[in-house]
């Protein structure tokens, strides 16, 4: 970075309130010592997940609302901004502090740039993996859904990028959206000798049997190391179930227990479970399940930056979570001594683009990859004229556009958008392409609905999500955040019995939604076949057109709920 354009950045971060004086700030811009890491121990296991097929460096606001409740309320990753700061003792204004939080998001980006990218990703890859020749890199899945490239190739671009990145083994998630046919092909075929796809929850629906191998055991530095896989156990809840039609999934942690006793049974001097269930999920489990080292967690995006340790009948299992977007990868160092665990070293490394140099020949993957669609991608729609962004419980400034799109383009009264944790963030002026918009709604089912619905039925569904979410059981939390409302409001008691959360509906202009009355209500993404045989316009053709009518999207309210019953809940604010 030029001292020129850095003392831009630094009177817009001023501005915003950072305490960030000149010399300090021009030494996190470039502080060369930030990468060294020091190894340790005798094995050492390198974690991505959820990166949602970002191979060009990405800006991600981490969320201000990332509620827990019952016993997780105030535990991490339920803490948000300053909460989250002085939790693991990380200082306002620092490097990481931008990272793992919303706070002060738009100057701190202009101040430490763009994050992920997997050129950049890469280069710090053979980094650490040069320090520790003894090592795995563990991919915990959402790798091949998320960009537009990756829809338009099958997701090959990331299957190809996976390998040349040195992936050693991964588990999934959105990858089983393009359909189990094709994740059976690129297993057998692309991935053949190469990368394992593991996952010990995933079975055939007739007879049971494994789809998949449940674990893999790799010798490092001498030392049997267990990877078993952990796929997303709600995907065909979730996602339609009409990709996976002949397999099941499930937390199954009674099998769990077997795999890792059998594993341990075959010499594994070390258990990790590669893990995709969400990190409320795993720290349960590993209060269930014995024998188990380390869970590499993924699915919830959170980017936790030291372990929680959770203590079962036989021991203790480390519990991390890395994370979303290739903005970070975590860093486990083992000693193992005498056939067991005998201490670790776990960090969460943030990957910011401007302290790596793209690694050359992934750089020319990237290129080659995106080059017959440049046009498509670059295609201009609008000017952002605020910070648009996704993550959060409720809502996000992009779900509000896709709302009133949705509103406006099928002229309806109420818009539901679905409540998903991927989708990168936007500054203010930036201009709005294809290639963003898709990144916020590239899915394999895209299709829009207009539905006619009671009040009644509205209540259910916002009912039914809102106990995915705040169900005080993890077993029971099933999918992402709230589902996203345009039109209308209403309030949450996100501790409140099942059935019993949501409250006070109402349409804007005041009316209360009334249980007996019909509304029209857009959305998308519908789970069912029978809405994809319906063939509707896919979503980011609605809002692309609500888009170019505008030109410039300008500042939108959220549409938030009212929540209920919080009080100074860290999770919030």
């Amino acid at each position: 970075m030029l001292r020129r354009d850095f003392l831009r950045v630094l009177a817009s971060a001023a501005a915003a309130g950072m305490p960030l004086s000149s010399r300090a700030a021009l030494e996190q811009a470039a502080d060369p010592r930030f990468y060294e890491v020091p190894a340790f121990g005798n094995a050492s296991l390198l974690h991505i997940t959820d990166v949602h097929a970002q191979l060009l460096p990405i800006l991600y606001r981490e969320p201000n609302v990332n509620l827990g409740v019952g016993a997780a309320a105030g535990q991490p990753p339920h803490l948000v901004g300053e909460a989250l700061l002085k939790h693991f003792g990380i200082k306002r204004g620092s490097r990481e502090a931008h990272a793992f939080t919303y706070l002060d998001f738009a100057a701190a980006a202009e101040t430490y740039g763009r994050m992920g990218g997997y050129a950049h990703l890469a280069t710090l890859v053979k980094r650490l993996r040069a320090s520790r020749p003894h090592s795995l890199l563990l991919d915990g899945g959402d790798s091949w859904q998320g960009s537009a490239t990756a829809l338009w190739t099958n997701g090959q671009d990331m299957i190809d990028a996976s390998k040349l990145l040195g992936v050693d083994v991964m588990t999934g998630h959105w990858e089983f959206t393009y359909g189990a046919q094709r994740v059976k092909e690129v297993v057998e075929k692309d991935f053949a000798g190469r990368v394992d796809f593991i996952a010990q929850n995933v079975r055939t629906a007739d007879f049971g049997d494994p789809v998949f191998p449940p674990y893999v055991i790799r010798t490092l530095g001498g030392v049997a190391v267990a990877i078993v896989g952990q796929a997303f156990p709600y995907t065909p809840i979730a996602n339609p179930r009409y990709f996976v039609p002949e397999w099941t999934f499930g937390i199954q942690d009674d099998n769990l227990q077997k795999v890792v006793d059998e594993a341990r049974g075959k010499g594994a001097q070390v258990v990790v479970l590669l893990s995709h269930n969400g990190m409320d999920v795993d720290l349960k489990l590993a209060s269930r399940v014995t024998g188990i080292d380390v869970i590499l967690g993924g699915h919830t995006h959170d980017g936790v930056p030291q372990p929680t340790i959770v203590s079962n009948r036989n021991g203790r299992t480390v519990v991390t979570n890395a994370g979303s977007n290739g903005k970070f990868i975590g860093v486990l160092d083992l000693d193992v001594k005498g056939g067991k665990l005998a201490d670790y070293r776990y960090r969460l490394l943030p990957v910011f683009s401007n302290l790596l140099p793209a690694d050359a020949q992934m750089n020319a993957h990237i290129e080659r990859v995106r080059a017959p669609f440049k046009a498509r991608l670059s295609q201009f729609l609008a000017t952002a004229d605020d910070l648009l962004y996704r993550r959060g419980n409720f809502n996000g400034t992009w779900d509000q556009v896709i709302c009133d799109a949705l509103m406006v383009e099928k002229s309806t009264q109420i818009a539901f958008s679905p409540g998903f944790r991927w989708g990168t963030t936007l500054l203010a002026g930036e201009p709005i392409t294809m290639e963003l918009l898709l990144e916020q709604t590239a899915i394999t089912y895209p299709h829009t609905t207009v539905s006619t619905l009671t009040g009644d039925t509205i209540k259910t569904i916002l009912e039914d999500v809102a106990d995915n979410l705040f169900n005080p059981d993890p077993y029971y939390q099933q999918g992402g955040d709230m589902v996203r409302v345009g039109g209308m409001r209403y309030a949450i008691e996100p501790g409140a019995p099942q059935g019993k959360r949501i409250s006070r509906m109402q349409l804007l202009d005041g009316r209360d939604i009334e249980a007996d009355r019909t509304y029209k209500v857009a959305g998308w993404a519908p789970v069912s076949e029978e809405a994809k045989a319906g063939n509707t316009e896919p979503v980011w053709d609605t809002v692309a057109r609500f888009m170019k009518a505008r030109t410039i999207i300008k500042p939108r309210k959220v549409n938030v709920p009212q929540v209920i019953g919080v009080g100074a809940n860290p999770g919030i604010a």
